[in-house]
């Protein structure tokens, strides 16, 4: 179009013209000088003066500062009214001639002075207090996700579930779960609080009950997991497990023991509030029956292949069932003594009458009342390693 309005005669561009206005709906003369290769404003030979003097900037320079240096859409309407009552209270003082300046000032023109005050730096708002520092400890361990077809056992994914009902105020109990990704074996125990004393506590009481050696912890990234305490006892008692942890917000790098605070945990406790001594006894030893009920009895599946069929969709595949002690024993990471205690303990143990037991303990602890308000609990009561716990007091 461009073209042919160059090299057209008077005539041809007076009727390009109109139909330029026609379909596109621009001004006559805005197309113009689009066809003339000049699309803003011809500058004038010769600038305007400045229309307002230094006094009116000072003026607008206290009152924005005074306002917390609003933008000048709400500065400007209020210009006047505020430099009368800075000057009633002494903090400013402007003549007629600059009232009268700044209750005609343009919005453009304050958005300029503005830019020229450079008012970002002394803005309140801007003034931001400096965020606290998070939990360095953690950075040096690396995040990562333990592999679904790991073989070997001991890498185990480690996580704390909430017994807080619907309120998380105060302290209540919590259950400590270990999953190996190998063979599904479970460890879970029962602890008031998260404090160093009561987790030292359960890991010592859990480590000494697990049936093979541990490889990997692989918690996610809670401060009570990662604190000098819990990690210098890392340090001196495990020095040759490995420590590495999921990403935040990423529950799926832990997604063995994730399932597992589900089917193990909340669908036989639910999610109401346990704080009692009386609640944490009858606890321990529900977890005790659910540690022989799952461990020894229960058929786990395991991932064998995944193929993609087409994206978004995949088909599984999965390995016959065994319990996860029968896939400790094909793995063969158990000593003979400890196999045959195991073996002993499960053929020693009625199934049907573990699961009535486990139901009547369920029971029982549904009808135990939570605690009073401001009631207190001795912590080291409720500690199972006695013999530390002495020394610890």
């Amino acid at each position: 179009m461009w073209e042919r309005y160059h090299y057209a005669s008077k005539a041809d561009k007076t009727m390009l013209l109109d139909e330029m206005e026609a379909v596109t709906g621009m001004h006559r003369k805005s197309i113009i000088r689009l066809m003339k290769g000049r699309r803003g404003r011809k500058k004038r030979e010769r600038e305007r003066g400045k229309a307002y003097g230094s006094e009116v900037e000072d003026a607008l320079r206290v009152i924005a500062r005074s306002l917390g240096y609003p933008c000048a859409e709400r500065l400007q309407p209020n210009l006047v009214f505020m430099a009368q009552q800075l000057c009633a209270h002494g903090e400013l003082k402007v003549t007629s001639a600059t009232l009268e300046a700044l209750g005609r000032i343009s919005v453009s023109t304050v958005k300029r002075m503005l830019r020229r005050i450079g008012h970002k730096a002394e803005k309140i708002a801007c003034h931001q207090p400096k965020r606290p520092r998070g939990n360095s400890l953690r950075h040096a361990y690396p995040m990562s996700r333990i592999a679904w077809d790991i073989a070997e056992a001991g890498h185990l994914e480690v996580d704390l579930v909430h017994h807080c009902g619907a309120s998380a105020h105060g302290e209540y109990i919590y259950t400590l779960q270990w999953v190996d990704v190998a063979s599904g074996w479970c460890e879970i125990f029962p602890i008031f609080g998260r404090g160093f004393l009561v987790m030292q506590d359960a890991f010592a009481y859990l480590l000494q009950r697990l049936p093979f050696p541990v490889n990997e912890f692989h918690p996610d990234n809670g401060d009570e997991f990662f604190n000098k305490f819990l990690l210098r006892y890392f340090q001196e008692k495990l020095p040759d497990v490995y420590l590495s942890r999921s990403r935040p917000y990423q529950k799926n790098d832990n997604r063995y023991v994730e399932e597992n605070n589900h089917s193990l945990i909340r669908a036989y406790i639910g999610h109401q509030r346990l704080d009692t001594l009386p609640q944490l006894a009858v606890l321990r030893q529900l977890h005790q029956k659910l540690w022989l009920y799952h461990n020894l009895f229960q058929p786990v599946m395991k991932l064998k292949s995944k193929e993609y069929v087409e994206p978004l969709k995949y088909r599984r595949k999965f390995d016959t069932a065994q319990t996860p002690f029968d896939r400790l024993v094909q793995m063969k990471c158990l000593d003979e003594a400890t196999q045959t205690k195991l073996e002993n303990l499960r053929q020693s143990i009625d199934p049907l009458a573990l699961r009535d037991e486990i139901e009547l303990s369920i029971m029982e602890l549904s009808v135990l009342p939570c605690a009073k308000p401001g009631e207190k609990i001795n912590v080291y009561e409720t500690l199972i390693m006695k013999e530390e716990t002495t020394e610890l007091q």
